[in-house]
């Protein structure tokens, strides 16, 4: 039996009986050296759960995962704004979406495929829960392009979208960074949508292999990231920070031509290269001396929108290191934030206007021996359906060299697969 796209979707429908659901899809896309142990993942249902305050909640998540080391798998995610209990930080912007600072759990049920496509199924009620996905029946997607489509309103605009990357370079001109990812939001504040249905369409618009859908309650999450934060495999971690972007063509010889200008372009490998020398920085942290490597350096990958360039950083991680530890030594991700990290996320808080929350976060799971494997939250609609508020957030790395107009048609480019998934329009003031 194969994680086939037929039995995702009736898995998926299957779940939504559940207040808590994680499912983690590599959307059978190729990754960089093949490092996906697990190729689709649902986990519903909770035995036991630790929930972030604000106060001390790295350690709570270091004790929670002590206690079923050896025994249980748990899954969750981590907001952006943990970044606060690491260093002398705050947020202060509206949170409309409200995740807490970090959930994990336990789940009751935990069905996956690994990499070969082997099926494990961690539940008292194995059997009748394969029968019961197998026997949901699928319903046709309705055909909404007639109806009235959902609008977007641009919490910033472009001309203050502009306004600020000048700002921002100046910054840089004076030596306070030199790199900043700077995002902005979209949202709708009265949104009535299906998620299950959104997230369906987000997988088919842009299947990637870091694909995520999240609910806690009435909070949910649809990720169609193609990145990966950091990944514990036994004693090496591994980091594949993206910087470097480019829509594809629907000609074959126009589409290999614009990988050809990705990887030749020098501010795409200027700003990935300071990613890469931030993330050796953050892995050394928790590494073995003189273990950090750059196994790949500018490697072009495609999906099905855009082409990315993706770097691969490993080390050999230290015995005294706890997993934990070591994903707080590289968090929040260097890709989401700039260099020097520190500064760049003051100036972020500075110049942006909403709260990312789960943006810029990451979702993922620890696994019973140690090892663990966390995405980077990009690409991804935030929805909380008690107060209808929907929101997602898109942007760029900012340099020395950013064309302000380029990097604003960069963050609409990545705007579209969820704009195609909401079946929605932006309207710009």
């Amino acid at each position: 039996m194969k994680a086939d796209e037929i039995f995702k979707q009736r898995a998926l429908q299957w779940a939504k009986q559940f207040e808590v659901v994680c499912i983690l899809d590599n959307n059978a896309c190729a990754n960089a050296f093949n490092l996906h142990e697990i190729e689709f993942a649902i986990a519903v249902g909770v035995k036991d759960a630790v929930v972030g305050s604000s106060q001390n909640d790295w350690e709570k998540l270091k004790n929670f995962s002590d206690k079923y080391y050896g025994e249980e798998p748990i899954f969750g995610c981590l907001t952006y704004d943990l970044k606060n209990q690491l260093e002398a930080l705050e947020s202060e912007h509206e949170d409309h979406i409200a995740f807490p600072p970090l959930y994990f759990f336990v789940p009751e049920h935990l069905l996956l495929f690994d990499a070969q496509e082997q099926l494990m199924l961690l539940s008292e009620q194995g059997e009748s829960i394969l029968n019961a996905i197998k026997n949901i029946r699928l319903e046709p997607s309705t055909d909404d392009e007639n109806m009235t489509k959902p609008i977007l309103e641009a919490k910033v605009n472009k001309t203050q979208y502009i306004e600020t990357i000048d700002k921002l370079k100046q910054h840089i001109v004076e030596g306070d960074v030199y790199e900043i990812n700077y995002c902005v939001e979209f949202f709708i504040k009265d949104a009535q949508i299906d998620p299950y249905l959104v997230y369906e369409r987000l997988k088919e618009k842009s299947p990637t292999p870091f694909g995520a859908f999240f609910k806690l309650n009435q909070q949910y999450l649809l990720c169609a990231s193609p990145e990966r934060f950091m990944k514990k495999e036994v004693d090496k971690l591994y980091s594949q920070p993206i910087k470097g972007t480019a829509k594809r063509a629907s000609d074959a010889k126009a589409d290999q031509a614009i990988k050809i200008q990705l990887l030749n372009s020098e501010k795409e490998r200027a700003e990935n290269l300071m990613i890469v020398d931030l993330v050796r920085n953050d892995l050394a942290k928790s590494s073995k001396f003189g273990s950090v490597t750059v196994d790949e350096l500018f490697g072009i990958y495609s999906f099905k929108q855009v082409h990315q360039m993706i770097s691969t950083v490993s080390a050999t991680i230290s015995p005294e290191v706890h997993p934990i530890e070591a994903i707080a030594n590289a968090f929040p991700m260097g890709s989401m934030t700039g260099a020097p990290k520190v500064k760049a996320m003051e100036l972020i808080e500075k110049y942006e206007v909403t709260k990312r929350g789960l943006y810029s976060g990451a979702i993922g799971y620890l696994a019973p021996n140690g090892d663990f494997d966390f995405n980077v939250v990009i690409r991804s609609i935030q929805y909380n359906a008690a107060t209808k508020y929907l929101n997602f957030m898109v942007g760029s790395a900012i340099t020395y060299d950013a064309n302000p107009e380029q990097e604003y048609e960069e963050c609409l480019l990545k705007a579209q697969a969820m704009l195609h998934a909401l079946n929605a329009e932006i309207i710009y003031s």
